[in-house]
């Protein structure tokens, strides 16, 4: 598959099982699976998605977003969603530390309110610095902020992991925050 019709239909997936599965008349259950072939009946551009190259997109994709079930009849987003879903995420002890890439922009703002999750389900958390980085930089100039997850843990803050790796919590207050370079 050519890269550019991958990326269109993984930016698609992305806007559909996440956000706006209206939008082309699906509708997810309450995990956030929807049936394949319903799916790719409505998931066409100028020509129609198959099932191969759907398969493609998620086995492929660099941040593990999407997951087809076990019996290849279902497909879903990991995590990252604005609608109402039950991913059965489970509580995790997380390590000591996590990071989050955020905009230069948003620092100061973060330093003193925290990080929120906005219209997502979770703030979302990254195990390395280089996956926070890349997280981070989808828009423009990134900075790298560390998390004390074991302290948020023991503070009685819930961390789940999604199936894709991405630890997840309901907000980072900002007294858990600090700055890599200061």
């Amino acid at each position: 598959m050519d890269k550019k019709r991958e990326k269109k239909i993984s930016k698609m997936l992305s806007y559909v099982l996440r956000h706006k599965p209206e939008n082309i008349g699906i509708t997810l259950d309450k995990n956030g699976w929807v049936d394949i072939d319903i799916l790719l009946d409505k998931l066409h551009f100028d020509t129609p998605v198959v099932f191969d190259e759907l398969k493609y997109v998620v086995d492929n994709n660099e941040k593990n977003r999407f997951a087809i079930s076990n019996d290849n009849l279902r497909v879903r987003a990991n995590q990252g969603h604005s609608i109402e879903v039950d991913l059965g995420l489970k509580e995790v002890m997380p390590p000591a530390i996590l990071y989050h890439g955020t905009s230069v922009n948003s620092v100061n703002s973060i330093m003193k309110s925290g990080i929120n999750k906005g219209n997502r389900h979770h703030v979302h958390l990254s195990f390395d610095e280089a996956t926070a980085n890349s997280v981070g930089s989808r828009k423009g100039k990134c900075e790298v902020l560390e998390v004390q997850a074991m302290r948020m843990r023991a503070d009685g803050y819930k961390i789940y992991i999604s199936d894709n790796g991405v630890y997840l919590t309901d907000e980072v207050p900002s007294k858990y925050i600090s700055r890599q370079n200061g």
